[in-house]
């Protein structure tokens, strides 16, 4: 079974290794890629996201898309986890392509006008061009085959405020509009992606088996490990945007609940996901407002893992 997708991300170490198994799975059919500011400025994010494709082998086309959040100020990429350049500052060899012409939003409108029912959405950053093609047709809500999206947290708490997941922190605005809009959806967060550690050993088959791509995989790798070292007191890196691919390719490793989620978009919750399970009652209804969604809550984490460095090994 092939699942056509369009991988909407901000590259950014994990990204990177993400991006290498939607570049490489035979089950996936890699129709482009879309880039947003997050781990890195959008226009970074975009070299990355070529660079990548090429040293892969394979001509993807690379829409730039949103390079700050839809209503709140933009904060400074965080260079002390993936680096100036997002990969780890190791050096990187030139980028021969260039970007398509269209915008982000407008090629995801395109690629799901063109093949309604088909295309499934990957999103692992910020998830501002999913909201601005949204907002160009609002029809692809019923075009789209799902979504899925890397962010949130639904009981392991934040990891840039006490709160708040990464990426629905940097554009909670956005987030609010994406994970309630009604479309098929599944939230893979914090609640699985801190199960899984990436190790030296997973690496260093990863690099084996990747060549030129192996390499800057390798490298960026280091970088990410120092952090996550101090971050979180592990020897490996969880990869978080790769777990999004793994729940759309073995959902059986996860365990997930079907609800309905909100963004906090003020305040001192900015950016954090609540979620209230299908069927539960609160004191009032507004909490079951929103579409039904399905969220992750449990992984096979040494699984998942595993499937990662086997997929590029």
């Amino acid at each position: 079974m092939s699942h056509p997708i369009i991988f909407d991300t901000d590259p950014g170490v994990d990204d990177a290794q993400a991006i290498a198994i939607a570049l490489r799975h035979p089950e996936l059919d890699l129709l482009g890629l879309t880039t947003t500011y997050g781990n890195v400025d959008v226009e970074t994010a975009t070299h990355n996201a070529l660079l990548l494709a090429e040293l892969a082998g394979r001509e993807v086309p690379v829409a730039q898309g949103a390079a700050a959040p839809l209503v709140k100020a933009r904060h400074p990429p965080p260079a002390h986890i993936h680096g100036a350049n997002g990969l780890g500052d190791i050096e990187l060899p030139p980028v021969r392509g260039q970007a398509d012409p269209r915008s982000a939003a407008q090629f995801i409108v395109d690629t799901l006008n063109a093949r309604p029912g088909e295309v499934t959405l990957v999103a692992v950053g910020p998830v501002g061009n999913l909201a601005a093609a949204l907002q160009l047709d609002p029809t692809i809500i019923e075009k789209v085959k799902r979504v899925v999206i890397m962010g949130g947290s639904i009981r392991e708490g934040g990891n840039v405020t006490p709160a708040a997941e990464a990426n629905m922190f940097n554009d909670p605005d956005a987030a609010a509009r994406v994970l309630t809009a009604g479309w098929p959806l599944t939230l893979v967060g914090l609640d699985v992606t801190h199960r899984c550690v990436l190790t030296g050993e997973h690496m260093a088959r990863i690099e084996a088996g990747q060549g030129a791509l192996g390499k800057v995989l390798a490298g960026s790798y280091g970088f990410y490990r120092d952090f996550y070292r101090e971050f979180l007191g592990i020897d490996g890196c969880c990869p978080h945007d790769s777990c999004a691919l793994a729940w759309l390719l073995c959902p059986e490793l996860f365990t997930t609940s079907r609800g309905h989620l909100t963004v906090a978009t003020s305040g001192d919750a900015e950016g954090q996901t609540i979620f209230a399970p299908e069927g539960r009652g609160f004191i009032e209804a507004r909490w079951s407002r929103t579409p039904l969604v399905e969220v992750c809550l449990g992984v096979d984490g040494e699984a998942v893992s595993d499937w990662i460095a086997d997929t590029l090994a």
